[in-house]
C-alpha cells in the first residue's frame, strides 16, 4: 500500500498541473459515473493530502475523495509543459518515473518524456475508475479502494478520524500524538499502524522508525518515555520529508551504501537492498549488530525488527 509520502507527491502534483484549471471529469470503467458527473466542467483548485488520503478540492465545494489501498495507482501524461511522475500508487512494475526540470540531474532510465506532439490523452486502458482532463495533461486513476465525491463537511468528518499527519506536521500535532500513545496499552508496532493515531505511517516506515530508534515492537504505547515519543515522532518526520523528498523509502544514511561512502550526496540513492535497515530483510544480518534480523506477524501483516538491537 503506498505509504504516506507518496499521497503527499500525488497532492503537490496535482496541484502544479491541474490546480485552477477547468477539469473534464469521466469515468471510463462506469463505476464512478455519477460522481464524475459532479466534478466534470469544474476548476479544481486545490490538492491536499492527510496520511494516506488525497482531496482534490473543486470550485462548487466539492471535493474527490481517494485512498488508494493495496491496489490503487495514478497514471499522467500531457504535453511538453508537463513535469512530474508518470506513475504513482502501486502495484508498479517500475519506480516512480520523474522528469527532472534540473539539467544537472542524471534522469532514470525508465523516464518517460512528455511529448510536444500532444494531442490529448490516450485511449482508457484497463479498468480507469476516474480521469481527469485539463489544457495540458490528464490523470487516471485504477484499482482505489475509495474514490468519491464528497462535499466539504464529508471531507471534514474523514479528517476528524485520522491522527495527526507528520507530514503536515501542525502546531500540537506532536504533543496530540505523545498523549494518544502515553493512554495505550496497545504495542507500538499497532499503534504506528493505527491511523487513528498518527496518519501516513505503513509496514515499510513502522518496521524502521521502531528499528531507527531502537524500539521493541512489543513495547506498551503506556510505556513509552515522552522523551522517546518526542524521537519518534521527530524522526518519523525526518524519514517522511525525505521520501517525498525522493520519491522513495530511503531510511539507510550513505555511509551503508556499497560503494557511497560517508560523504555521498542524497541526490545518489541507493540499490534497493541497501535503502532499509531491516524491512524485507529477514533472515539477513542486521547492518548495525550481525543478528538475523526476524519476521514475525503483528495484526496480520509482517513485522521485521532486530532481535539485538530492539530488546529494550
Amino acid at each position: 500500500m503506498p505509504e504516506g509520502h507518496s499521497v503527499h507527491r500525488l497532492a503537490r502534483q496535482f496541484g502544479d498541473v491541474f490546480a485552477g484549471e477547468r477539469l473534464t471529469v469521466s469515468s471510463p470503467q462506469g463505476r464512478f459515473a455519477p460522481g464524475a458527473a459532479l466534478l466534470d466542467g469544474h476548476v479544481m483548485t486545490a490538492a491536499t493530502a492527510h496520511g494516506k488520503h488525497l482531496f482534490l478540492e473543486f470550485e462548487h465545494g466539492l471535493d474527490l475523495h481517494v485512498h488508494l489501498g493495496l491496489y490503487g495507482a495514478w497514471n499522467f501524461g500531457g504535453d511538453a509543459s508537463f513535469r512530474g511522475a508518470s506513475s504513482i500508487g502501486a502495484p508498479r512494475k517500475v519506480g516512480e518515473r520523474e522528469v527532472y526540470d534540473d539539467d544537472s540531474a542524471a534522469e532514470p532510465a525508465d523516464v518517460v518524456a512528455a511529448s510536444s506532439a500532444y494531442a490529448g490523452p490516450p485511449a482508457p486502458v484497463g479498468a480507469v475508475r476516474v480521469r481527469l482532463v485539463s489544457r495540458h495533461g490528464w490523470a487516471d486513476l485504477r484499482g482505489a479502494t475509495t474514490c468519491e465525491a464528497i462535499t466539504e463537511p464529508e471531507a471534514a468528518a474523514v479528517l476528524a478520524r485520522l491522527g495527526p499527519d507528520p507530514l503536515r506536521n501542525r502546531s500540537g500535532d506532536r504533543d496530540a500524538f505523545i498523549a494518544t500513545v502515553a493512554g495505550k496499552r496497545t504495542p507500538l508496532a499497532g499503534l504506528l499502524m493505527d491511523q487513528k493515531v498518527i496518519a501516513g505511517i505503513g509496514n515499510v516506515y513502522r518496521a524502521e522508525l521502531l528499528f531507527r530508534q531502537r524500539l521493541n515492537p512489543w513495547l506498551p504505547g503506556a510505556e513509552l518515555s515522552v522523551d522517546a515519543a518526542r524521537r519518534l515522532w521527530d524522526d518519523t518526520v525526518a524519514m517522511m520529508s525525505d521520501g517525498v523528498r525522493d520519491g522513495r523509502i530511503i531510511t539507510t544514511p550513505p555511509r551503508y551504501w556499497n560503494g557511497a561512502g560517508a560523504g555521498a550526496s542524497r541526490r545518489v540513492l541507493p540499490e534497493p537492498d541497501e535503502a532499509h535497515f531491516v524491512y524485507r530483510r529477514h533472515g539477513l544480518d542486521c547492518r548495525d549488530c550481525g543478528t538475523p534480523v526476524a519476521l514475525t506477524e503483528l495484526g496480520a501483516r509482517k513485522l521485521y525488527w532486530c532481535p539485538q538491537c530492539q530488546q529494550a
